[in-house]
């Protein structure tokens, strides 16, 4: 991609916001949150070609094709509160599942919290940062990488040679209509969107805490929060952070 596309697929969303193009960085989610931190309005986009320093959920490292993968952040200063961050992790999955499903006509799922799948293949996935003070949120960064082509990683997959300007414009126009919702809606609109594309819910899967508990059980639902309810035999459990697994 190029500056000029990543301002194309911006204007499908009809959105405007600077954007910054990069062959080559060390993260685009690094980068986004300085432009936040630096005061960027709403809807200022980072993309790059290849990342040498991208990072996944719980520290893990991102690795892509380079070449083969479209990698933005996009910084939004959305008006929730902090509690309800999660929702817009599952709002940037839901989006882009929505907008691939649309152009591929590919069956792309969201699990749980941040990954894009096709069938059990990992095609994608999307971390957010962000900057609270006094209980408001200053500013969120998503960060989303979606592979073209499977990156020669065990259990990767790739949406395939497709139009990058329409899927990007698919995704930013979506989240633009869900920031839209009243805020009273917002949560419920988000939660229905992501469970309508949800690969985990109504799967059993296990949830390691980061003290090591492990728990099983039946994904049911997704709270307000954007946390995730699990069914044990102990009685419904939320898990917030932990590492979930998809059992067969």
């Amino acid at each position: 991609m190029t500056a000029t596309e990543l301002e194309r697929a911006q204007a499908l969303a009809g959105v405007s916001a600077p954007v910054h193009w990069h062959e080559v960085t060390g993260s685009t989610n690094a980068l986004a949150a300085d432009l936040a931190e630096a005061g960027a309005p709403p809807w200022t986009l980072v993309g790059a070609g290849h990342q040498t320093a991208g990072r996944g959920r719980l520290g893990r490292t991102w690795i892509d094709r380079p070449g083969g993968a479209l990698m933005t952040s996009l910084v939004l200063r959305p008006a929730v509160v902090p509690e309800a961050l999660g929702v817009l992790t599952l709002l940037a999955g839901a989006a882009w599942a929505e907008a691939a499903r649309e152009i591929t006509g590919l069956d792309v799922r969201c699990k749980w919290p941040n990954d894009l799948l096709i069938g059990e293949a990992k095609a994608g996935g999307v971390l957010a940062a962000s900057s609270v003070a006094a209980h408001e949120v200053r500013w969120v960064v998503i960060g989303s990488g979606l592979n073209m082509e499977a990156p020669d990683v065990e259990g990767s997959a790739g949406l395939g040679d497709i139009d990058r300007v329409v899927l990007l414009g698919g995704f930013l126009s979506r989240v633009r209509q869900a920031l839209a919702a009243p805020p009273a809606s917002f949560a419920g609109e988000v939660i229905a969107r992501w469970s309508a594309v949800s690969a985990t819910l109504g799967r059993r899967v296990a949830a390691v805490g980061f003290d090591g508990a492990r728990l099983v059980g039946l994904a049911i639902a997704v709270d307000g929060f954007g946390r995730l309810i699990v069914e044990t035999v102990d009685g419904p459990a939320s898990v917030a952070s932990e590492e979930v697994e998809h059992l067969r």
